[in-house]
C-alpha cells in the first residue's frame, strides 16, 4: 500500500480528543516538537489566515520557520511547510514510516490504547520534519478546540486565539463560552497570550483563564487601525499602536484586517521592527480563501464552512459585489448546518449548482442538499469536475463563479485548476 493511501486511511479512527496517545508518541519519538519555538493559534474562523500572517513575517525577519496548517488544499504535504515551501514527498513518507512503526511498537506493548489518529500522526510527523529540518520557530494551527487538540502538546513561546465563534458544537460545546473555554486551553503557565477581537461572552472566559494561568494577556484591539482603505482585492491601513506601522495586506475582506491586527499584535511581541511586519504582512500568501484564481469571469475560491465564515463571505460579496451575477458552487460536511449557511450564501447566487468533493465520506450528497434546503432549482453533480464545466458555461465574462461551502470543495477545485 501506498505510504500516502495508508496514512489517509487513519481517518477511518475519526476524532480522538485527549493528549495521552500524543504525549506517549511524541516521548517516544524523543519529544521533537521541544527542539524548536512554538507559536500556537486557536480560534474558529482567521487562526488559518493569522498563522500565515505571523509565519510570513518571521521568515522574513529572518528566521527559518515551521508552518503547520490543517486542513490541506490539494496535497497533504501542505500541512507542513519550512521556510514557507511544503515538505517533499520523499520526506513527508520517511517521517510517516517512523511514526506509524512507533505507533505499532507502543500499541503492541500497551504504552496506548490504539494507533494515533490522523491528525495526532500528522501532527507528531509534522514535529519530526520540523526538528529534522533545523527549524528555528514554528507557527502551529490547533485542529479543534485546543484544550485536548494534539497540537497542545507544546509549551508555546504565544498562544495566540482567532475570533470564538459556533463550530463543531457536537465536540466542543453549544454555546460560545464553553467553545472559548475549549480554546482556551492553549494558554500556559506563566506565558504570553494574545486575543484577537471577540465575542464579549467569550473574552470574558478567556480572561478568566488567562488570570488563572498568570499568562500576560496582549489585546489586539490595543492597536487601533487608522485610514483605512479597503476594497475588493485585498486592504491598506495604518496600525496605531506602540509604535505606528503602515500596512498592505493581499488578503481580500475586512476580516483579514481584524486578522492581520492580531498578527500584528503577535509579531511585536516576539520582537520585530515596523518594517518587518509590513513586510511579512505584505508577502502573506493564503490560499483558497478569498482568493481570485482566474478573471473573466472572475473564479473565486472561499472555504467559507462555518457560520462565521458565510458571514464574512456574505459580507465581503455585499459590499463589494452587489448586484453582481454570481455562479455559485457549494459543498459541505455532514456537521454543517446546511439552513444557516444556504441563508447566508444562496441569495447572492444567480445559478446554484451543488456537489460533493472526492473521498469524503462525511460530504453531503448534493440530491441531499436539495432536499434539506428546499433549492429544487439547483444542479447537482456528483463530480466538482462536471460543476466546474457547467458553471463555465453558465457564466458571461463579467460574471463570477464562486466556490465556497466546504475546504475540500476549494482544494479539489484549485488542485484542477492549477495542474
Amino acid at each position: 500500500m501506498d505510504p500516502l493511501d495508508e496514512l489517509l486511511g487513519l481517518e477511518r479512527l475519526g476524532i480522538k480528543f485527549g493528549l495521552e496517545n500524543i504525549r506517549a508518541l511524541s516521548a517516544a519519538l524523543g519529544n521533537p516538537h521541544d527542539a524548536f519555538r512554538s507559536v500556537i493559534v486557536a480560534g474558529t474562523n482567521g487562526k488559518g489566515s493569522t498563522c500565515a500572517l505571523i509565519e510570513s513575517g518571521l521568515r522574513l525577519a529572518g528566521v527559518r520557520t515551521g508552518l503547520y496548517i490543517s486542513p490541506h488544499l490539494v496535497e497533504p504535504v501542505e500541512r507542513v511547510q519550512v521556510n514557507g515551501v511544503p515538505v517533499t514527498r520523499e520526506d513527508f513518507v520517511s517521517a510517516f514510516d517512523e511514526v506509524h512503526q512507533t505507533c505499532q511498537r507502543l500499541v503492541a506493548s500497551g504504552a496506548i490504547d490504539m494507533h494515533t489518529t490522523y491528525f495526532e500522526t500528522m501532527t507528531a510527523m509534522g514535529f519530526l520534519l520540523f526538528r529534522a529540518k533545523g527549524v528555528e520557530t514554528i507557527v502551529l494551527e490547533v485542529g479543534m478546540g485546543g484544550r485536548l487538540d494534539a497540537t497542545n502538546v507544546v509549551n508555546p513561546r504565544l498562544s495566540v486565539v482567532a475570533p470564538v465563534d459556533l463550530d463543531h458544537e457536537q465536540y466542543l460545546g453549544d454555546t460560545i463560552p464553553k467553545i472559548a473555554a475549549e480554546k482556551a486551553g492553549i494558554i500556559k503557565p506563566g506565558r504570553t497570550a494574545v486575543f484577537a477581537r471577540q465575542h464579549s461572552d467569550a473574552l470574558l472566559v478567556l480572561e478568566a483563564k488567562a488570570r488563572a494561568e498568570h499568562a500576560r494577556v496582549c489585546h489586539a484591539t490595543a492597536w487601533r487601525i487608522d485610514h483605512l482603505h479597503l476594497d475588493a482585492w485585498g486592504s491598506r491601513f495604518r496600525a496605531v499602536g506602540p509604535r505606528t506601522i503602515d500596512i498592505e495586506c493581499p488578503l481580500i475582506g475586512l476580516h483579514q484586517v481584524e486578522n492581520a491586527r492580531t498578527a500584528i499584535t503577535a509579531l511585536d511581541h516576539l520582537g520585530l521592527d515596523a518594517a518587518q511586519i509590513a513586510a511579512g504582512i505584505r508577502a502573506v500568501r493564503w490560499p483558497g480563501r478569498l482568493e481570485r484564481i482566474e478573471t473573466d469571469p472572475d473564479l473565486m475560491l472561499d472555504g467559507a464552512h462555518n457560520p462565521a465564515g458565510a458571514r464574512a463571505l456574505a459580507e465581503y460579496l455585499r459590499h463589494f459585489h452587489k448586484g453582481r451575477r454570481i455562479v455559485m458552487l457549494f459543498a459541505a460536511m455532514r456537521d454543517k448546518d446546511l439552513h444557516i449557511l444556504g441563508d447566508l450564501l444562496f441569495p447572492f447566487a444567480a445559478e446554484l449548482i451543488f456537489t460533493a468533493p472526492h473521498n469524503q465520506p462525511r460530504a453531503y450528497a448534493p440530491e441531499e442538499m436539495i432536499e434539506i434546503t428546499n433549492r429544487a432549482d439547483a444542479a447537482t453533480f456528483g463530480d466538482p469536475r462536471e460543476a466546474l464545466a457547467l458553471a463555465r458555461r453558465l457564466a458571461r465574462p463579467e460574471d463570477m463563479i464562486l466556490v465556497t461551502g466546504s475546504l475540500y470543495l476549494v482544494g479539489e477545485i484549485r488542485g484542477l485548476l492549477t495542474q
